[in-house]
């Protein structure tokens, strides 16, 4: 819950947007806004025509990204896991966000330093993974161009953009979920956008953020010595027979037990793998989570900004341009679509009030829809995880009035000025590593 001295902005769009056909028509969505649950005449879905829509999703199966201490207790990762099905096969170009060359990927180079038993690089993406995006692909296939002939069966640039983190696991994971999407048939040119890792804003950004890094500092290493958390981890630990002083927590663990096991809410890769992990897979799983939690501190409402808000400002934009009637024709696209990480969707999750308490699992969506009422005008946005349609934190119900969404981003979004002011802000005493 968000402490009651913050200001929260309330969203005013004609203090953001000026042109006089722009306020009036958002004079109109705010006409729309429920005076109250008995006051709200129900909406008729048949006279809501889709917009535009918007998918953050998490890559697919990968291999780990540590191996664990022991040499006993790795799986074995051989090359024969990476081979690309057929069906997933798809040309496509990457760019940095302004069409140029594309950036260097360090975290790929890191990646490259580390061989797993097996021959195999860390984080990697397999054909489980490939699979999985494919999967997704079809998923979003059936529901915007089968179901509802949204999107054209073939891929057009002109309907969809792309953009991806700068890692070759979320760039091929693209590609999967393209091939499945359209079915390998295009006509124009695949571009994936991608920026420089000191500007990339689909993961929360450390490196770039000095005051999240300071108020993060610590954090995970404290969160080992909670109760609970501080006992479980050196029940499984003892058992599977590693040091205490070895480094490995939760996170490490539910890394591990995910690229090798085959979980109800992972379904992987199937190896062969410590028994203790299977043994205590839920618990390492909502131990992860708990762990992860305590680091994003979603009290810290400046944390969970400076994490996800310039990210939540750039889906916020793509809303506004699209209802905005001053936006030039090819402006906006159809379909977003962003290849990101489980520490994109976990504090996005958080922000929209509708995080679960699991890890997300790889090829794990968020989907944004955004609607019209054809004869009032009205605009409403649908939000589904994992194909599950969502209500949204201070939304009357599934079909949420446009205005009521945007404030509740607002109080996590942060535009690209804010945040650098943000994040380069001295730490004030006590910044957070202490409940």
């Amino acid at each position: 819950m968000i402490p009651g001295v913050f200001r929260v902005r309330v969203w005013a769009p004609v203090g953001v947007l000026t042109s006089l056909a722009y306020c009036l028509h958002q004079r109109r969505v705010a006409l729309a806004e429920p005076r109250g649950a008995d006051d709200r005449s129900p909406v008729d879905p048949s006279q809501l025509e889709l917009k535009m829509v918007q998918v953050v999703f998490r890559h697919g199966a990968r291999s780990p990204l540590k191996p664990l201490p022991q040499e006993e207790q790795q799986v074995e990762w051989k090359p024969q896991l990476l081979e690309v099905p057929p069906q997933t096969q798809f040309d496509y170009t990457v760019t940095n966000l302004a069409g140029g060359p594309k950036p260097h990927s360090p975290f790929d180079a890191q990646y490259r330093e580390t061989t797993l038993k097996g021959g195999v690089f860390a984080g990697q993406l397999t054909q489980v993974g490939m699979q999985q995006m494919f999967a997704l692909g079809e998923r979003l296939r059936k529901s915007y161009v089968e179901d509802v002939p949204f999107l054209s069966p073939t891929f057009h640039p002109l309907e969809v953009f792309i953009r991806s983190s700068n890692i070759y696991r979320n760039l091929e994971s693209t590609r999967c979920l393209l091939a499945g999407l359209f079915q390998r048939q295009k006509e124009g040119p695949i571009v994936i956008h991608t920026d420089e890792v000191s500007s990339e804003v689909l993961y929360p950004n450390y490196q770039n953020c000095w005051n999240l890094q300071e108020r993060t500092r610590g954090r995970r290493q404290a969160a080992c010595l909670q109760p609970g958390i501080s006992e479980d981890l050196k029940k499984v630990k003892e058992e599977m027979g590693i040091a205490g002083s070895d480094g490995v927590d939760f996170l490490i663990l539910l890394d591990n037990m995910a690229a090798e096991q085959r979980l109800p809410s992972f379904q992987e890769h199937g190896l062969p793998s410590c028994p203790t992990l299977k043994r205590f897979a839920r618990m390492i799983e909502q131990r992860a989570v708990d762990t992860a939690l305590y680091v994003l501190q979603r009290e810290d409402r400046e944390s969970l900004q400076m994490a996800v808000g310039p990210f939540l400002h750039i889906l916020e934009s793509n809303l506004l341009s699209a209802v905005d009637p001053a936006t030039p024709p090819g402006k906006t696209r159809k379909l977003y679509l962003y290849a990101a990480h489980d520490v994109t969707l976990m504090p996005l999750l958080l922000a929209l009030g509708i995080f679960d308490h699991k890890w997300p699992p790889f090829a794990g969506d968020l989907t944004m829809e955004l609607h019209q009422h054809q004869e009032s005008g009205e605009w409403f946005v649908r939000l589904y995880y994992q194909g599950k349609e969502q209500v949204p934190r201070g939304c009357p119900d599934r079909l949420c009035p446009l205005d009521k969404f945007l404030n509740t981003m607002s109080v996590y979004t942060l535009n690209p000025e804010k945040y650098r002011t943000l994040c380069s802000q001295a730490q004030a005493m006590g910044r957070g590593n202490e409940e």
